[in-house]
């Protein structure tokens, strides 16, 4: 189908949402994106963009920009978090010298989405809170906090953990708690810091940190398994000596981190299954969801941001090559819920790895430094279908 002047709505100016916004602009559409929020500002911390994510914003031509706002990652080392020994490291520089894994703080990743989908025409409309989505008739629509009511031929549900165009397509549902939490926090960096991804393992709980915006920040993101419930949210603070107490059984270099951290932000880790529909053809259009609204995912691969940018390419290419919308979305759900459900279980399994404990943490960890001195190729390959995985290169 042609979507030269075709009228698309999208739900949420996060990264899936703007760069959905971006590929379908490029391709004539005339998009409209709804955020709640009264302006496009710094928010949250540092997300991690890796190669299969980059080869989308290189396909949308942000190139450039990706590596202005961004560090480009040398390597992922594994600690020992209570001795602060070395584990194993995968030099992502020379394992790897063809594929960009970058971290950046993930609002300079939404300004430069932001910048982009505007100059391609896109319009973003603030304090638009969405009340309801409906789903039943010819045409999707929306109804905001002003009661105005928006009906449109394609509507694309970028909105979120916490999706009301999800549960307009698949009902309510409960998500598991997985007494697990996550603080994060930004703190100034340490002059000369490597732009290597540190990963402190320890039982119950890991930290893991890299440098931001040419090294002048460090992101850290610190998970602890416990009992007590803690609510699913980007908004919640905490009281700083509850992360230090957490960690005080870890290295100086760790405890001297957390000694800079002021008010983290905490959020509870929900395991949500991948959405069981995600598309749904209506007349001469349809709504979808993407992003976090079909597939939320613990944070242990850090793939948020590069499945919505996947599922952002691959929404607006299956548009533009299909007939019809309804084979367009048929062929966009097909194409990626199995990726996206393998990446979730993926992410499931990364945590208990981090976490080990008594002898299977002594184990594991003396076959991670035997197999990183012998082929430390090895242990990157085994996620060559992640990373190696170019969706703009192929065809849904």
């Amino acid at each position: 189908m042609t979507l030269i002047g075709q009228p698309v709505t999208i739900i949420g100016a996060g990264v899936a949402g703007l760069a959905a916004a971006r590929a379908l602009a490029l391709r004539g559409a005339q998009v409209t994106v709804l955020e709640q929020a009264d302006a496009i500002r710094e928010v949250g911390a540092g997300l991690q963009i890796s190669p299969n994510g980059a080869c989308v914003l290189r396909a949308l031509g942000l190139q450039d920009a990706l590596d202005a706002a961004s560090t480009r990652a040398e390597a992922v080392q594994l600690v020992d978090g209570p001795t602060g020994d070395p584990v194993t490291r995968l030099d992502l520089a020379q394992l790897r010298p063809d594929q960009g894994y970058h971290f950046l703080h993930r609002a300079d990743l939404i300004a430069l989405l932001f910048k982009a989908a505007e100059e391609a025409g896109v319009t973003l409309r603030l304090l638009s809170r969405i009340e309801s989505v409906e789903v039943a008739g010819t045409r999707p629509a929306v109804t905001l906090a002003t009661g105005e009511r928006i009906e449109t031929p394609l509507l694309i549900g970028a909105d979120g953990l916490h999706s009301r165009t999800r549960a307009a397509l698949n009902g309510p549902e409960t998500p598991f708690f997985t007494h697990q939490v996550a603080w994060r926090a930004v703190i100034p960096c340490e002059p000369g810091a490597a732009p290597v991804a540190e990963v402190h393992m320890g039982p119950s709980r890991h930290l893991v940190s890299y440098p931001l915006r040419g090294g002048r920040l460090r992101n850290i993101v610190a998970v602890e398994e416990r009992q007590k419930w803690a609510e699913e949210s980007w908004t919640l603070r905490d009281d700083s000596m509850d992360l230090r107490l957490a960690f005080e059984g870890f290295s100086p270099r760790v405890r001297g981190w957390l000694e800079r951290v002021e008010d983290p932000w905490l959020w509870g880790l929900f395991r949500h299954t991948v959405a069981q529909t995600w598309v749904k053809p209506m007349g001469q259009g349809g709504v979808a969801i993407l992003g976090d609204a079909a597939h939320p995912t613990l944070p242990f691969l850090a793939q948020g941001a590069s499945m919505g940018l996947e599922d952002a390419w691959v929404l607006a290419d299956s548009l533009a090559r299909h007939d019809t919308p309804a084979a367009a979305l048929a062929a966009f759900e097909a194409y990626r819920k199995p990726r996206t459900s393998r990446i979730v279980a993926a992410a499931n399994a990364n945590a208990r790895a981090y976490h080990l404990s008594g002898l299977p943490r002594m184990i594991g960890h003396t076959g991670l430094r035997l197999l990183g001195r012998v082929s430390p190729g090895i242990m990157l390959s085994r996620f060559d279908w992640l990373y190696g995985h170019d969706v703009t290169q192929t065809v849904a």
